[in-house]
């Protein structure tokens, strides 16, 4: 049976800074393996500022379709559902991604061309490859899978749907920070971003990667 949930909250202006695996292309399956979900994310350079985070941060919204959940999973992916927009309306999530670096460089691995600022206005603006409408949310397309293997999550860039690990989504281990981190990571793969489909030293920097470190970094701190 599947459920929408559409959570819309609106959260007041900040007044000051720091409030608050494999490639998508081609068809290929992108998953995200589980020995990486805590490796150490980047932060953001302790004297860098930013204007606060735009309206657009405030008003994101994050539209999710649940297939095959139990009620207990559904819960888990409501909670990471209202981390992540608690996340992103924050003026330090702007940021991180603003002032994340690769090789001392302001800039991601894989970025399609684009400056960190641009990557950051793209995720705001939310138009997945698939569903093209810049509707400031992420669509995502949820179902439940089981495979005894140490594979978190996967997609495909051909379709909408995100297929999550019940191993993991049922368990202790895996609490709301870290399927927000999920999330996040194959939600970046259907706005076109891709990554290393071996675990290379620049992995980590490409922008599912880097941005669903900083969503999880975040969103543990806020859980």
């Amino acid at each position: 049976m599947t459920r929408t949930f559409s959570l819309l909250f609106l959260f007041l202006f900040l007044a000051s800074c720091g409030g608050g695996g494999g490639s998508s292309a081609g068809g290929k399956t992108s998953q995200i393996d589980a020995s990486e979900v805590d490796n150490a994310g980047q932060v953001a350079d302790e004297d860098s500022a930013t204007d606060p985070a735009p309206t657009l941060a405030q008003t994101f919204e994050v539209n999710a379709k649940l297939t095959g959940f139990s009620a207990n999973n559904e819960d888990k992916v409501q909670k990471a559902i209202e981390l992540i927009k608690q996340v992103v309306a924050s003026d330090k999530f702007k940021s991180r991604i603003l002032n994340f670096k690769y090789n001392g460089k302001k800039t991601f691995v894989q970025n399609n061309g684009l400056t960190n600022a641009q990557i950051y206005q793209k995720i705001l603006e939310g138009a997945e490859k698939l569903s093209p409408a810049k509707n400031n949310a992420m669509d995502v397309q949820l179902e439940t899978y089981y495979v005894d293997a140490n594979v978190i999550g996967y997609t495909m860039a051909n379709i909408k749907t995100i297929y999550m690990n019940r191993k993991y989504l049922g368990s202790s281990d895996f609490p709301p920070y870290k399927v927000a981190m999920n999330m996040t990571h194959e939600w970046l793969h259907k706005l076109g971003f891709g990554h290393d489909s071996e675990a290379t030293d620049r992995r980590p920097y490409s922008v599912p990667y880097g941005v669903g470190y900083i969503m999880r970094d975040m969103a543990k701190a806020i859980d």
